[in-house]
Order: structure tokens, then sequence, then C-alpha cells
């Protein structure tokens, strides 16, 4: 009955804590309700316009490389601007600024093909800018309103929140979507003024100092600690690598329209699907926090996700297919879980924001730029084959990770090795 027990709720005794997470669920829930309107969106309409199958798939995908080219340009700016300035102020300007974002769509949603694709690449390319700014002073601003020894079980609840409005968001922006193609966009808004509103009244405590406040200086000496610390290095490579090959959200539209032959609804669900595994284990870890062959647990989570990602490749049911998206949300959760309880543990406050802006590029080479993979491969070997090859890959990749770094491999806790030792 222990393994039963409902998880402690008694983190959220820190309020700032509590306030964080509130911001965090409202920003998920308003970006997912967003990410599947246009997705219908780009695809129904490229469809419209007389294209194939194939062709629209890759429309999906320019989508995700054009969030991802100035997210590359400018993360490394962004980690060090986390550093540097207040976390709390770069948060509430880019709430803002995606408010904004979708006051455009809003207004750019009734057009025709010929307007609504161009205006969602701008807005991709916006939200891309913005990315590169606002999750590296998100994921270091958290540690700073938490004991460290509470900070696992803080990152399991996290994450949570996260996969929570991954579930609800999609199938509400599903829903949504059939009253009206702006509904979803207006919705979306309110909810981020939410949560900028939340951020306005947090007060976190005072950040460290860094000691060089210049800014190619800050950004060499982040590169630089994180080449040289193995398990950092190869926990943010791993999730590149695996979801880059693997990843295949983008192409969720073509399943449900032209392969599954469902419509918007049936989209949300399968967008919730994998919320609803990750959900679920990260409700485990929140009760029970991952504490020892941490090492073991990520490569095994990356090789049943590839393992999954093959089922749902070759999946023609709509039931088979979401049970697959769970399991592979469910697994991708924990490789989640321990990659970023091993970065926050082995890195200083002071560096926080350049690391987490590094291990942010990687994460967003693996989503956006995997989606234009996912497109591109979808262009040339159709969707089914493309999905199918990336599954079979990452599983290969995960056991080639496993040579490469042998000290993730082996790690059996998430604290630094000096400091188990003593």
């Amino acid at each position: 009955m222990a393994s039963l027990r409902i998880p402690s709720l008694d983190i959220f005794r820190h309020r700032l804590f509590a306030q964080f997470w509130a911001a965090r669920w409202f920003a998920t829930f308003a970006i997912q309700v967003q990410a599947t309107a246009m997705g219908w969106q780009v695809y129904d309409s490229a469809r419209a316009h007389g294209q194939s199958i194939a062709e629209a798939a890759f429309v999906l995908g320019l989508v995700g490389l054009a969030q991802f080219l100035p997210l590359l340009v400018l993360s490394l700016f962004g980690g060090q601007a986390a550093d540097r300035y207040n976390r709390r102020l770069i948060l509430i300007a880019c709430m803002s600024a995606k408010a904004l974002i979708l006051l455009w769509l809003v207004f750019a949603s009734g057009m025709g093909p010929d307007v609504v694709i161009p205006a969602v690449f701008a807005a991709a390319i916006s939200a891309g800018v913005i990315n590169a700014f606002m999750p590296p002073a998100a994921s270091a601003i958290m540690p700073m309103l938490l004991p460290r020894d509470e900070l696992p079980q803080g990152i399991a609840w996290s994450s949570l929140a996260f996969q929570s409005s991954l579930i609800i968001g999609p199938a509400a922006g599903g829903l949504l979507y059939g009253l009206g193609v702006a509904v979803p966009y207006a919705t979306a808004f309110v909810l981020l003024v939410v949560s900028a509103l939340l951020l306005v009244f947090l007060k976190a405590p005072k950040q460290e100092p860094v000691t060089d406040a210049r800014t190619l200086g800050m950004i060499a000496e982040g590169l630089r600690f994180v080449w040289k610390n193995k398990i950092v290095l190869g926990a943010i490579s791993l999730d590149l690598v695996v979801v880059l090959l693997a990843g295949a959200v983008a192409l969720l539209p073509v399943f449900a329209r032209d392969i599954l032959h469902a419509g918007p609804s049936e989209l949300g669900i399968l967008r919730s699907a994998m919320g609803v595994g990750a959900a679920s284990v990260a409700l485990w870890l929140a009760v029970k926090p991952l504490r020892a062959r941490v090492g073991f647990w990520m490569f095994g989570a990356t090789i049943a996700f590839g393992l999954a990602t093959i089922v749902f490749g070759l999946s023609e049911y709509l039931w088979l297919t979401a049970l697959a998206l769970a399991v592979a949300g469910g697994v991708d959760m924990i490789s989640v879980y321990v990659r970023q309880t091993l970065i926050q543990l082995n890195t200083p406050d002071a560096m926080r924001g350049r690391v987490a802006a590094v291990s942010f590029v990687f994460i967003s080479a693996s989503n956006e730029l995997g989606d234009f993979e996912a497109g591109l491969m979808a262009r040339i070997f159709g969707p089914v084959m493309a999905v199918t090859i990336g599954g079979v890959a990452a599983v290969f990749a995960s056991l080639g990770w496993m040579r490469l770094f042998p000290e993730l491999a082996k790690a059996d806790g998430f604290e630094p090795m000096d400091e188990r030792a003593s």
C-alpha cells in the first residue's frame, strides 16, 4: 500500500514555488492550445491549397525550422542574460511578447491560405526569438525557490505541471478549434496574461552575481563548463540525438487527417496521449523520486522511447497510436527528470542560466529541428517510413551513447561525485 500513497503536497508550503508552478502551468497550457491550432491550421491550409500529403507534411517541418533558427543564434545570449539580469523580469517580458503573437494569430486566422501560412511562419520565427530567452530564465529561477534537498521533488512537480498542461491543452485546442479558428488563439492569450500576472507578483530571492559580466566571456565560460562536465554533456546530447531522430510530434496532423482519417478533435487526443503517459510517470516520480541507478533509468527510457516510436509509425488504429504515444511520453518523462536533476545539481547557481541555455539549444534542436527533419524525411520516404526509421535509429543511438559516456551510464545518484564521496 505504500506504493499507492498520494504524493505529498508539502512542497507547496514554499509559496514562491507554488506561485511559479501555477504560472508555468498556465503558460504551458496556452502554448499547447496554440501549437495544436497552428499545426492543424497550417496542414489543413496546405492541403486545401492543393499540396500533397508529403508536401504539406514538409510545410509542417518548415514551421519547426522557422522556430529553431533564431533560437540557435540567440540562445547563448539568452543564457548569459538570465545569469546577468533579473530572471523574473525576463520571464514577464517573454510572456507579454508571446501574448502579442497570439493577438496577431487571432487577426490572421480568418484569412485564406495565402495569408494564414505566412502569418504562422512569422509567429513561429517570433516565438523562436522569445524562446531563446524564456527557458534559460525559467530553468535558472526554479532552484532559487526551493531548498537543495527538495529540488528533485520540485522538478518532478514542475514536470507534472508541464505534462498535465500537455494533456489538457491539446485536447482543449482541438475542441476550441471546432468553435472557430480564432477561439484557441484568443483563449491562449488570456492564459498567458494570467501567467504573466502571477510572475509580476513573484518576489524571488536575489540571484548570485556573476564575476565576469562580459557577454562573450560569460558565454565562453558556460560552454567550457558543459564541455568539461561529461555527466552534463552526455545528458544534454543524449536527448538531442534521440528526440531529433525519433521525435514525430510535428507529423501528428498528417497521421490524424490522412492515415487515421480523423479530425482536429482526434488530433487533440493524440497530442494529449503523450501528456497522459508523461503525467502518470511524473506523478509516480513525485511520490518516489529516483535516488539510485539514474544512468540506467535514463538509457532504458531512451531505448523504450525509440521502440514506442516504431509502434506509432506502423499503427493504423487510433487507440494503438494513442497508446504508443502515451508510452513514449511516459519514458521520455523519466529521461527529462533525470537530465534536469543532474544538470541542476551539477551546476553552480551563477552559471545556471548559461548551462540551461546550452541545454535548451540541444532540446530545441531535438524538437524544432527534429520537426523539420521529420517533415523532410516524410517528404522523401512518406510519413510512416520516416517515423519508423527514426525509432530504429534512436534505439541504436542510445546504445552508442552508453559507450561514449560511460560516466553517465554508470551514474548511481544525482549529486556530483566529489560531494557523494565526502
